[in-house]
């Protein structure tokens, strides 16, 4: 049974592969995104502690063990971190393995893969996501609604655009910075407003970094 900050590696996986293939559907209207999993978990080989200068293409560059402590206030046991290409992306993650399981965190960075040739950007595919919500009060769900998605909110003051993502285990904070962005899923009991102000406060430390 899947518990609030818990959820499979299969179950995720398919989160990050949905994240970038929605942009191949250039008929949909304004996306109701589906509920993300709070975390991008992919259990793969090991990730050193962070440098002073990150290895952008790294997710686990973008925060040390040390900086996840400090938000989540638990131990954290290991990074592990796991890289591939969606055929126009590269995709990296990172899993933050906390003492206390649920209170893991996820961080994903999405960048243009060097090996394709593909014309479309992630600032492209970010502002065919993310621009028909630029001037859209957030709105109130329930019911179905709530287990279908919710509306993205705009979130201000982070990078050059974010938005949070809600979904029933919280959330997902979503950063564009540059021709880049990042995705930050924090687990463990908090509600949603207390997951948000984590997930921004991470984002912060991150962007030192990216």
């Amino acid at each position: 049974m899947v518990t609030l900050g818990e959820i499979s590696t299969e179950t995720i996986a398919t989160h990050v592969v949905e994240l970038c293939s929605l942009g191949e559907s250039s008929s949909m209207p304004k996306l109701l995104f589906p509920y993300f999993a709070v975390s991008f978990l992919l259990i793969l080989s090991g990730c050193t502690k962070s440098p002073a200068k990150a290895n952008v293409s790294d997710a686990c560059s973008l925060l040390s063990k040390e900086d996840v402590e400090s938000i989540q206030a638990v131990g954290v046991n290991e990074t592990k971190s796991s890289k591939k290409s969606n055929g126009m992306f590269l995709i990296s993650q990172c899993f933050y393995t906390a003492a206390e399981s649920n209170k893991s965190v996820n961080l994903a960075l999405i960048q243009n893969d060097p090996s394709q040739r593909s014309k479309r950007s992630p600032k492209d595919f970010w502002k065919e996501k993310f621009d028909p919500y630029q001037n859209e009060e957030p709105k109130t769900k329930s019911g179905d609604e709530k287990e279908q998605g919710s509306t993205p909110k705009k979130i201000e003051g982070l990078g050059d655009d974010a938005y949070w993502v809600s979904n029933r285990f919280g959330g997902v904070l979503y950063l564009l910075k540059g021709d880049t962005f990042i995705s930050i899923g924090i687990g463990g009991t908090d509600d949603e407003e207390t997951k948000l102000t984590k997930s921004k406060a991470l984002a912060q430390k991150a962007l030192k970094r990216l």
